[in-house]
């Protein structure tokens, strides 16, 4: 415990405190001033990207949300067949990073894209993918997997028979479902949506990629912090506090609903999967494959690119591994950095993940509740936000890690270390502590009982868990972006920088990497797990 609040106060706390104080100075750093506060609320040009951020988010939350909840009702109360494909399916798209999403969507519906040209042959003309409306879109087909998981996770707890009492009384099936069924799954939901939420407003790649000159938050931070002008951190750092204080006070708006009401039930009557007539599970069955078709799309499509012959923003149709080959002569090292500092990065999640996970669910005090709060912080942490925090706190003596690998590998850490903490408490609790306790009778010590007992019997569900917060570090962007210098490059920035000079073709091979790696840990999930997918 000793150990994990000092290293906690130095890459966390610390930081943040850092962004904070930096707020109150001028550009000098040695001025007090509110200044940079009064600029962001003055000017329509910092004012807007909080707007914006707001309404694409919003918005993306709640077209997330009519996606989410029908597709999980569907799935878990009916007999919709391939249930465990389309969960796998679902998983494969959530885990994917959004400007993945995104450069593929330019592939599609770029102003040179192949469904824009191949429409337009034939006389149909459509928007192009930029602007707020392309987010939006790629952040619903991203992110409604969130609320898909949680609301799948509560239908499938609710005890039947509150739902069969109303339809005994006459109530219809979907006044049955609006006054019952949602308001019993309303904490879960509202969990589901608040992540759906955070993580649009936090989302870096996309609105970069296809917002152009549409202002987000997460971009502004960006270019005031590293300008061909010369960054201006106070900014930076202003805009990254207003971007906290948007995420702790939604957070804790989402407790406050939950808490004014009573969601306590049963569970001894699970529902039952009811049987549709051949038209209705049809209807429902083709409203999921739409929905998972568009879902993988972004994939595939990056995928079946990679292997087209390709100059500049210019597709053949002509198979070549020409792209291949021009990445791992031009960008060897940004793919050995990826799988390197991803692999340190996740055996130390794995290793201090076990560890904090016990003394949270075992050693239960004020002191570890604390810990826990700590540990969690960085979840609701925009990564631009938190790239920014590292970058000031430790570009000068005594402590100089800006610009190596190791402030990298501290990033992804401290910000993908809940995944593997939730997944083993999760484990944990379920476990028999008799086990230890029998250990110890016998004279083992309990760090030996914790190795050779605890552990191993917490390895399945803390791998879940680790595979998921390795997933999400291969693919990390937002905190990369601001991170990274030229010889520390990753393949999410790689990837990045390809697609902004328009070589496509690149661009599309060095993501078919991530897409590939994050499938077949996704499959490895989903065997460890038996099929039960993410303990998280």
């Amino acid at each position: 415990m000793l150990v994990s609040f000092i290293l906690l106060l130095l890459f966390l706390v610390y930081p943040l405190f850092n962004v904070l104080k930096t707020s109150f100075f001028d550009n000098s750093g040695t001025n007090l001033t509110l200044k940079n506060y009064a600029l962001f609320f003055e000017k329509k040009y910092y004012l807007s990207a909080l707007k914006n951020s707001l309404f694409v988010c919003c918005l993306a939350t709640i077209f997330a949300t009519l996606i989410g909840v029908p597709m999980a009702y569907l799935i878990t109360r009916f007999n919709i067949p391939c249930k465990r494909l389309f969960y796998v399916l679902i998983i494969l798209s959530l885990l994917m990073p959004p400007f993945i999403g995104a450069y593929s969507w330019i592939i599609l519906l770029g102003r040179n894209g192949l469904l824009v040209k191949a429409l337009s042959k034939i006389g149909i003309h459509i928007p192009n993918i930029y602007g707020w409306r392309g987010i939006i879109l790629v952040f619903t087909l991203q992110f409604y997997p969130h609320i898909f998981m949680y609301v799948q996770g509560a239908l499938n707890t609710i005890d039947s028979s509150l739902e069969e009492a109303a339809e005994s009384l006459g109530v219809s099936k979907f006044k049955r479902l609006m006054t019952i069924t949602l308001p019993l799954v309303f904490p879960t939901l509202s969990a589901g949506a608040l992540i759906v939420f955070l993580s649009a407003f936090s989302d870096f790649g996309t609105p970069m990629l296809i917002g152009e000159g549409f202002r987000v938050m997460p971009v502004l931070a960006y270019n005031e912090f590293i300008n061909e002008m010369g960054g201006n951190a106070g900014v930076a750092s202003t805009i990254s506090v207003i971007m906290i204080l948007v995420s702790t006070f939604l957070l804790l708006l989402q407790r406050y609903l939950i808490t004014k009401k009573n969601y306590n039930m049963n569970s001894l009557r699970p529902p039952k999967v009811k049987k549709l007539s051949s038209c209705k599970r049809f209807a429902a069955t083709l409203f999921c494959i739409v929905v998972v078709f568009l879902s993988v799309l972004p994939q595939a499509v990056v995928i079946i690119s990679s292997f087209m012959k390709t100059k500049g923003p210019i597709f053949y149709r002509k198979f070549s591994l020409d792209n291949y080959k021009t990445i791992f002569y031009k960008v060897p090292r940004s793919i050995t950095n990826t799988f390197t500092y991803s692999t340190v990065a996740i055996l130390i999640m794995i290793f201090g993940g076990m560890l904090l996970s016990y003394v949270l669910v075992r050693k239960r005090t004020k002191v570890s509740a604390l810990l826990d709060v700590l540990v969690m912080l960085p979840y609701v942490l925009p990564g631009t936000v938190f790239g920014i925090a590292l970058i000031i706190s430790f570009n000068k003596k005594p402590l100089i890690l800006a610009g190596t690998w190791i402030i990298l590998v501290i990033s992804y850490v401290i910000r993908k270390l809940p995944y593997t903490i939730r997944s083993s408490t999760a484990i944990l609790y379920q476990m028999d502590e008799s086990l230890e306790e029998a250990s110890i009778n016998l004279g083992v010590s309990p760090l030996k009982t914790f190795w050779k007992i605890t552990a191993p019997l917490m390895l399945t569900g803390t791998a879940s868990g680790a595979v998921l917060s390795w997933v999400t570090t291969i693919n990390e962007l937002s905190s990369t972006i601001i991170l990274y210098s030229g010889a520390t490059a990753t393949i999410s920035v790689a990837v990045y920088s390809e697609v902004f000079t328009s070589n496509f073709g690149t661009g599309a091979a060095l993501a078919s990497i991530l897409s590939f790696t994050t499938i077949i840990s996704v499959l490895l999930v989903n065997k460890l797990t038996k099929g039960k997918g993410f303990n998280v």
